[in-house]
């Protein structure tokens, strides 16, 4: 591993970076860099109120975005130990959903760039928004309560607890979702 890139968790999880993502600014004065927010997100629909938060706050604020999104694949698992998708499949998708974010972003005026990693989502966005020293993370919740919860746990309170920097938490429109549309960002 060379000094730019992310360094996997401590707590052992798997972490591959799809693309190491530098940031530009590395190397001008902290005091004239551009702040930098973490969306975390599944590109799905199901993200879209916290992809709308942040772009929003980071237009206003003048910031960029760092979007990342995790594959986990623990939860591409059926029932009997098949893959109900395979990695590279999610990937692909991601990457072309990641693409129609960037360009989103350039419409409105903020930076957006974009990391795809694999592993458990809490601790890869932990552990990203360390590695690349971001000011904010945010995140979306989908709504899930109960059994749901915690059976599935919670992708956003495991970032909330362990984030090293401020964490804005935005619930999804869930009467728009339905229950199948509900994963972990």
């Amino acid at each position: 591993m060379t000094g730019g890139e992310p360094r996997p968790p401590a707590t052992g999880g798997s972490v591959r970076p799809a693309e190491a993502a530098v940031p530009a600014e590395a190397a001008v004065p902290a005091e004239t860099r551009r702040s930098t927010l973490l969306l975390a997100t599944d590109l799905s629909p199901a993200s879209d109120a916290a992809t709308e938060w942040a772009l929003d706050l980071a237009r206003r604020l003048g910031a960029a975005i760092l979007a990342v999104s995790v594959i986990d694949p623990g939860a591409l698992r059926l029932p009997g130990g098949r893959f109900g998708a395979r990695v590279d499949q999610v990937r692909a998708t991601r990457e072309r959903e990641a693409h129609l974010l960037v360009r989103r972003g350039r419409e409105l005026g903020v930076p957006v760039t974009f990391l795809i990693w694999q592993g458990e989502p809490g601790e890869v966005i932990v552990e990203a928004a360390r590695s690349e020293a971001v000011e904010m993370i945010v995140v979306g919740s989908h709504g899930r309560r109960g059994v749901g919860r915690a059976l599935l746990g919670s992708v956003s309170d495991h970032v909330v607890r362990h984030a090293p920097c401020p964490v804005v938490v935005v619930r999804a429109d869930v009467d728009r979702l339905a229950d199948g549309d509900r994963e972990p960002s």
